[in-house]
C-alpha cells in the first residue's frame, strides 16, 4: 500500500506498518476467516483518526477503494476487524482508562477488559457485560459487538450500560452521542453540520417506519444481529439515543474512540452449583427448574471441552495464579470421572448471589433439591476457591478448543443463536436432528439461562467439502432459529459470517432500514464496509482459513 502510506505519513502522528508479521497477525480474529490488511495505523490522538477519515473520503471520491476498520484485542468471531485495506489498532496509544466515578467509567478503545475490571474493582464497581473471552478481549470490541456474557440473564447487555459515546464520523469530526429529550433532539436537528443531518436523517426513518420497527424487534433476551433501530426512541422516558445504534454496529458507522459505562456494585455473597448431565434429553425442563429459583448465571459446558480441561490443567493452574498441586488435587473427582468413563455431556453451572449469605444459600439448595429428584448429578460449592476451576473452564472454552486440538480448527459460524428458554424443550429435538445429519464434531457451550447457545464444529480447514458444509448447516439452522422468533447471534454479532443471512431473519423492509441507516452515517462507504449490511457471502467463502 506504497501509494497510501506515503501521503498518509504526511499528517499521520501516530505508527503506521506495513510489515509482514504485522499484517500476518492483523489478517486474523477468532473467526475462521483470513484477511490480510494492506496497511496498519496506530492512531496517537483523535486528529488521526479524523485526518484519515478526510483522506478515504477524498480517496474514495477518486476511485480508490480505500477503508477504514477499527480493531482492538481481536478475538472477534465474525471476522469483524479484518479487512484488505487500513487496520486501525488501538490498542497501541488508544488505551488509557479516562475515569472510574461514583458508578460509571469512561474509557478509551484499546483498554483490556481485564484492566479496566482491576480499576473499578479497585472502587467496589463492575462491569457486569463482560464476555468469556474476558481475559483478552478489549472494550472496543464490547461495544462495537453489544457483548454480553455469564452475568447478562440478570444484568442484560453492553447497549443497556452506554451512557454515551465519542466517535469520529464521516465528515472527520469527533461528536458525543448520548440520550437526548425533545428540546435537546430539535436543537441538533437544526444544526447545519453533519450531525444534524444525522439526526434529521434517523429522527425521519425511526419516525415514518416506527411501527415496522418496532414489530421487527426479535422476540429473545439479547441480540446483536443489525442495527438496533427499536431502541432509539424510548416514547416512555421521552427520550432519543442514538447510542442504541452504535452500540453493536462493528465500526460500521464511524470510529468510537470513547465510552462512558455504567457500572454496578457485586453482590457480597455467591454459591455456584454444578450440575453433571449424562443426557441432553430433559435439557429444556433442567433450564426451566433451576430458573425458577433466579440463579444471576447459568451457563453451560460440553464433555469435549470438560476432557481437555482435565487433560490440560496444569495451564489452568496458571489461569487461575494458583498452586499446581492444590489445582490438580482439586481436579481429583472430575479425574476419576474420565478415569472411569462417565464423563457428563454437559456441565451445567448456576450461580446464585445477594447480599444476604443465608438467603442465598436457601435458593441454591432449593434448585439443588429440584434437580437430585429428577435425578440429576449435582454439585453445590462451598467456597469461592472450589468455583473457580469451573469458571476458569466456561471461560476458557473456546481458547483450550482454539489451542489443544490437532488437524482441527475451531469453526465459529452457528455459535451464538438466540431462542427462548420456554421454548427450548421443542426447539432441541429439532437442533439436534440438524445437527446429526452432518458428519461434523462439534463442541456446546453458553448461556443456557437465556436459551443462548454456542455450538463451535471442529473441522479440517483442508476439507473440499467444508464450504457446502458451513453454507448448509448455517441456512438450515438459522431458518430453525427464525421459526422458532430466535435470533442467530445473541452477542457475537453479524460480521462477515453472519451478515450475509441478516435479510433472511428480519425481512427486506427491515434490511432496507438497515443500509438506510448505514448510508446516513456512512455516505461513502469507508467505515468496515461489507460487515452488517452488503456482506458476501462469497467473498466469506472466499477467504475462509486454508490452514
Amino acid at each position: 500500500m506504497r501509494k497510501h502510506l506515503e501521503p498518509i505519513q504526511k499528517f499521520f502522528h501516530g505508527d503506521l506498518t506495513e510489515d509482514a508479521e504485522t499484517l500476518k497477525t492483523h489478517s486474523h480474529d477468532a473467526s475462521l476467516f483470513e484477511i490480510k490488511p494492506e496497511l496498519v495505523a496506530y492512531p496517537k490522538d483523535v486528529e488521526d483518526i479524523s485526518s484519515l477519515v478526510n483522506y478515504a473520503t477524498e480517496e474514495k471520491k477518486n476511485g480508490d477503494n480505500v477503508s477504514i476498520v477499527p480493531r482492538a484485542g481481536g478475538t472477534d468471531m465474525t471476522g469483524g476487524p479484518l479487512t484488505e485495506s487500513i487496520s486501525l489498532d488501538f490498542t497501541k496509544y488508544f488505551n488509557k482508562i479516562k475515569e472510574v466515578g461514583e458508578g460509571y467509567a469512561v474509557t478509551e478503545p484499546g483498554v483490556y477488559y481485564r484492566d479496566f475490571e482491576k480499576e473499578t474493582l479497585a472502587k467496589g464497581y463492575l462491569f457486569p457485560s463482560y464476555p468469556a473471552s474476558r481475559e483478552i478481549c478489549a472494550m472496543g470490541g464490547i461495544v462495537a459487538n453489544n457483548s454480553g456474557g455469564e452475568k447478562t440473564l440478570t444484568y442484560g447487555k453492553t447497549e443497556d450500560y452506554v451512557e454515551s459515546v465519542k466517535m469520529v464520523c464521516a465528515d472527520g469530526k469527533e461528536y458525543e452521542f448520548r440520550a437526548l429529550n425533545k428540546k435537546e433532539l430539535g436543537a441538533k436537528k437544526r444544526l447545519k453540520s453533519f450531525e444534524g443531518s444525522i439526526y434529521r436523517s434517523m429522527s425521519k426513518l425511526i419516525d415514518d417506519n416506527y411501527e415496522l420497527i418496532q414489530s421487527a424487534k426479535p422476540n429473545v433476551s439479547k441480540n446483536s444481529a443489525g442495527y438496533f433501530l427499536w431502541n432509539v426512541m424510548d416514547h416512555h422516558k421521552g427520550t432519543f439515543d442514538l447510542t442504541k445504534v452504535i452500540v453493536g454496529s462493528q465500526g460500521t458507522l464511524g470510529i468510537i474512540t470513547e465510552a462512558k459505562l455504567r457500572l454496578i456494585k457485586p453482590k457480597q455473597h455467591a454459591r455456584l452449583l454444578v450440575s453433571f448431565l449424562y443426557s441432553l434429553d430433559s435439557l429444556g425442563d433442567i433450564i426451566s427448574a433451576v430458573l425458577k429459583h433466579k440463579p444471576e448465571s447459568f451457563e453451560s459446558y460440553d464433555d469435549h471441552t470438560f476432557k481437555l480441561a482435565v487433560k490440560f490443567f496444569p495451564q489452568f493452574s496458571k489461569r487461575l495464579g494458583g498452586n499446581l498441586f492444590k489445582l490438580g488435587f482439586s481436579f481429583l473427582p472430575e479425574i476419576f470421572m474420565v478415569v472411569t468413563g462417565g464423563i457428563p455431556k454437559l456441565v451445567l453451572l448456576a450461580e446464585f448471589t445477594g447480599d444476604n449469605e443465608e438467603e442465598v444459600s436457601r435458593r441454591a439448595k432449593e434448585a439443588q433439591k429440584e434437580l437430585e429428584a429428577m435425578k440429576i448429578t449435582t454439585k453445590l460449592t462451598k467456597k469461592d476457591s472450589e468455583s473457580k476451576k469451573y469458571w476458569a473452564i466456561r471461560r476458557e472454552s473456546f481458547n483450550l478448543l482454539r489451542q489443544r486440538l490437532k488437524n482441527l480448527r475451531t469453526a465459529p459460524f452457528i455459535d451464538d443463536f438466540v431462542v427462548r428458554p420456554e421454548k427450548l424443550a421443542q426447539f432441541l429435538p429439532r437442533l439436534n436432528e440438524i445437527l446429526s445429519r452432518y458428519d461434523i464434531i462439534y463442541t456446546v457451550a453458553g448461556h443456557v439461562g437465556d436459551g443462548n447457545f454456542h455450538i463451535i464444529p471442529l473441522v479440517d480447514p483442508t476439507d473440499p467439502k467444508l464450504s457446502d458444509t458451513i453454507k448448509n448447516l448455517s441456512h438450515e439452522v438459522y431458518s430453525l432459529v427464525f421459526s422458532f422468533e430466535g435470533s442467530m447471534t445473541g452477542e457475537h454479532n453479524d460480521g462477515l459470517i453472519r451478515g450475509p443471512y441478516l435479510s433472511m431473519m428480519y425481512g427486506p423492509e427491515i434490511y432496507k432500514l438497515f443500509t438506510e441507516t448505514k448510508k446516513i452515517f456512512d455516505p461513502s462507504l469507508i467505515f468496515n464496509p461489507g460487515k452488517k449490511v452488503d456482506a458476501s457471502l462469497d467473498y466469506a467463502h472466499e477467504h475462509l482459513l486454508k490452514h
